[in-house]
């Protein structure tokens, strides 16, 4: 739905949104991880670094946990045989 011509953001308000949800210390986590990835030489371009067991979910960004995988399949949904997404 598209916003009335006259709206402003708040951003001071979204970034206390933000930290209250602890959503800078994931970012920051996941970043780490990829610049470890790039130094050991196991990402390419056109790779994303990708948790076996994602952050939200408990995981960690131990070398065990992660893995290089082509953007498609890390940033795509997974599918029903039909197409809709589960």
């Amino acid at each position: 739905m598209p916003s009335a011509p006259d709206y402003q953001r708040d951003y001071e308000q979204e970034k206390k949104t933000s930290d209250a949800r602890g959503e800078k210390p994931k970012r920051a986590e996941r970043n780490r991880a990829r610049r470890k990835m790039i130094k050991a030489g196991m990402v390419k371009k056109g790779q994303d670094v990708d948790h076996k067991k994602p952050l939200s979910k408990g995981g960690s960004n131990n070398e065990t946990n992660l893995r290089a995988v082509s953007e498609h399949t890390n940033r795509s949904f997974p599918r029903k045989p039909n197409g809709s997404m589960k």
